[in-house]
């Protein structure tokens, strides 16, 4: 009898539980990505205002437009791309909140492969 209490005891906590989304604490402020290219630890930062986002990668500029969809979701298109890849816009969507960091989901608009990272704020 007790087993039985338990199950939907565990059910109806497990359904109560989300995870936090403060997306509008990470539209604008300056940010920094990690990622691990060929074994290489590489990182990225970068500057978002509303409208526009300023990253530095290895060296390079980069300055794109941001298209807000919602609280937690955006657009990215590059404002002077350089080849027919970096035409095309990138879809991002803020999946998690914790503290001063974000979890995120990324890939090109249109496409079904998606990839996640996580970035850290470190200023206004």
């Amino acid at each position: 009898m007790r087993k039985l209490f338990l199950i939907p005891l565990t059910l109806v906590l497990a359904s109560c539980y989300q995870q936090e989304r403060q997306c509008q604490n990470f539209k604008t402020g300056t940010f920094v990505f990690e990622t691990e290219i060929d074994g290489v630890k590489k990182t990225s930062r970068f500057v978002r205002t509303d409208s526009i986002e300023i990253e530095t990668f290895e060296g390079q500029i980069d300055t794109s437009s941001v298209r807000w969809i919602n609280d937690c979701e955006y657009v990215l298109q590059k404002m002077n791309p350089k080849n027919r890849a970096e035409q095309k816009a990138v879809s991002m969507k803020i999946l998690t909140t914790d503290g001063n960091t974000y979890t995120f989901e990324y890939g090109l608009v249109g496409d079904a492969k998606k990839q996640r990272g996580t970035i850290e704020k470190v200023s206004e």
